[in-house]
């Protein structure tokens, strides 16, 4: 069976109500607490519609300390079951700002990527660190030289696809962190 297609005042209707429980989750988001564990996701430039409400839901049961948004604009919260409110975020206009944030922390800072020569299962994560999701299509949205110091992570995968969905990524990589870090001091 087709599902019809929405109207225009339809689809104007569900745009403006997603935007009313955003406006609101991101006031009640000033409350938010940091989780049990110090790892930090940095969404660098993700399309607003799609995962980010999701990686908010994994970030809150993974105990995420906050999550950094660069340059992301209004999303509907409800896939996130409410978590967008739990999970303290933090919004930059730039990756350069929260990178900058994030060193004068003492946070170590890594990206995610499908190419690079470091497996996630075989780096000893610190404490304090950050992991930076780039666009679903383009990647990062900085120039990997003018941040040499930002290390590279791949998440093993057997099949013939040739990436994760980015939520599920950051699924797998909290997991990991999570893993090797134990319960939080």
């Amino acid at each position: 069976m087709l599902r019809q297609r929405k109207s225009k005042r339809e689809r104007r209707e569900a745009r403006d109500q997603a935007l009313a429980r955003y406006t609101k989750q991101r006031r009640k988001n000033l409350l938010a607490k940091p989780g049990i564990h110090q790892f930090i996701l940095i969404l660098d430039h993700m399309k607003a519609g799609f995962n980010v409400a999701k990686i908010f839901r994994s970030a809150e049961a993974f105990g995420a300390c906050e999550v950094h948004l660069i340059d992301i604009g209004p999303f509907d919260p409800s896939p996130a079951k409410g978590s967008f409110k739990k999970v303290p975020a933090r919004f930059f206009s730039n990756f350069d700002e929260s990178y900058r944030s994030l060193i004068e922390r003492g946070y170590r800072v890594y990206r995610l990527d499908t190419v690079c020569g470091s497996s996630l299962v075989n780096v000893v994560l610190p404490a304090k660190c950050a992991f930076v999701l780039g666009h679903e299509e383009w990647g990062h949205s900085f120039s990997l030289t003018e941040y040499p110091d930002i290390d590279c992570l791949s998440i093993p995968q057997f099949g013939q696809v040739e990436s994760l969905n980015v939520a599920v990524a950051a699924s797998v990589v909290m997991y990991e962190y999570v893993r090797q870090r134990g319960q939080a001091v």
